[in-house]
Formats: C-alpha cells, sequence, structure tokens
C-alpha cells in the first residue's frame, strides 16, 4: 500500500518538486517500505525520534528535521540532518552555527515564515524575513547554508485561503531571490504543501512538499 501511495503522488508532482515523506510515529519497517519505493528523503518533527531511527536505516537516507527545534537539542541532530526546514529564529540560528562549526560541517537550513492565521504556529514575519537578508545577517552564521524558506498554510478547508496563504510565501521567496540572490547562490527551495494541499502548493511555487499521512496512512500514536 505504502509503494502505491507513492506511485500515486509523484504521478501527479512534477519531477522537480522533491517529495518529502514525513514519517514520525511511523516503524522503521514502513520508512524501509517507502525506501524500497524509492524515497530517500524523510522528515521528522522530534529530535529524539529522529535519532532513534537514523542510525538503524540506510545511511543514504537524507533526513529533515521539519518539526519546532529547540536550542538545546541541536547538537544531536547536527552530526547527520540533511536540511532543517523550521529555523524560525535568530537564536536557534546562534546555536545551528555554534554547533556546526564544531564539527566543521555546513548545515542546509530553511527559515521558517509565518503565513497562517493560527498564532500558535512558529516563523518570522515578512518584514522580519526582508529585513534578515537586507542587512546581510545571513553572513553572521558561515557554517549554515541558506537554501531557502518554509510556511504551513492555516489548518482550514478553505482553499482559497490556502492558496492566499502559499501566494504570499512564494512573493517572498521570490522578493528575496530578486533583490538578494547574488549573495545567496543556494537559495532555490520553497517548502510548503502537505497531504491535504501539496498540489495547492505546486501550483503556488512549492518546490518540497512534505506528505505523510498520503503515504503512511493515518499516524500512530502511543
Amino acid at each position: 500500500m505504502i509503494q502505491q501511495n507513492i506511485h500515486q503522488i509523484r504521478s501527479k508532482m512534477p519531477h522537480n518538486v522533491t517529495l518529502v515523506a514525513v514519517s514520525k510515529t511511523h516503524s522503521v519497517e514502513n520508512i524501509m517500505e517507502a525506501y524500497n519505493a524509492g524515497i530517500r528523503d524523510f522528515a521528522e518533527n522530534k529530535v529524539q525520534e529522529l535519532v532513534t531511527k537514523q542510525p538503524v536505516l540506510p545511511q543514504d537516507i537524507r533526513w529533515h528535521m521539519i518539526g519546532h527545534l529547540q536550542r538545546n537539542k541541536v547538537k544531536y541532530i547536527a552530526p547527520f540532518v540533511h536540511l532543517i526546514h523550521s529555523v524560525d529564529s535568530e537564536k536557534l540560528m546562534v546555536e545551528l552555527q555554534k554547533e556546526a562549526a564544531k564539527i566543521d560541517r555546513q548545515i542546509a537550513v530553511l527559515l521558517e515564515v509565518h503565513i497562517a492565521q493560527e498564532e500558535e504556529k512558529f516563523g518570522f514575519d515578512t518584514t522580519e524575513i526582508i529585513d534578515f537578508f537586507a542587512h546581510a545577517k545571513n553572513k553572521q552564521y558561515p557554517n549554515l547554508v541558506f537554501q531557502g524558506l518554509m510556511g504551513m498554510a492555516t489548518f482550514t478547508d478553505s482553499e482559497s485561503q490556502i492558496e492566499n496563504e502559499f501566494s504570499v510565501l512564494n512573493k517572498i521567496y521570490t522578493k528575496i531571490r530578486e533583490n538578494f540572490g547574488n549573495e545567496l547562490p543556494h537559495f532555490k527551495e520553497l517548502s510548503m504543501g502537505m497531504s491535504s494541499d501539496y498540489l495547492l502548493a505546486i501550483k503556488h511555487g512549492s518546490t518540497m512538499v512534505r506528505v505523510g499521512s498520503s503515504i503512511f496512512g493515518e499516524r500512530h500514536y502511543t
């Protein structure tokens, strides 16, 4: 079933969009089924689950951190994480820079932008994100590779609202690329879209979708 789901999702997606399988709460066996179907990008939202799964699964898996990342847990994933989608503050960047420098590693990051109506979601606002690059603050973090932006739409049945929020994020992303692209050679990723809205996200320029339940089925919480 997992392999069929992946085939079905990929058949609807352009080849240049990365499918990231959100494997949180799912078993190593289920992850291996997705791996055998050709998936190499997997995402977790909790550090503890990520560091438990990473050593026992194939080492060519590209692990993505998509959940809110606490600063005191950065050190556990810094040695191997492929991409952190959820960088939502400069305090977190300071910690990431410190841990990356310790192990002499470049860590790829996306800056999370708050585009949803829900207040509890994390992220920079539009002014903060533009200001960050306008003042070249990214140069304060030589061990971080700024690869783009991430955003989560409001949890709503309104497709027009979701599309509007994705459109807003695309405009911010485009503005940064147009104004500061020369200093940001790796800034090419726009991570938005999940199981319920990934097709809308792709329509609005997403280069990376984070899909969980549509691949693995409903999550199993213990």
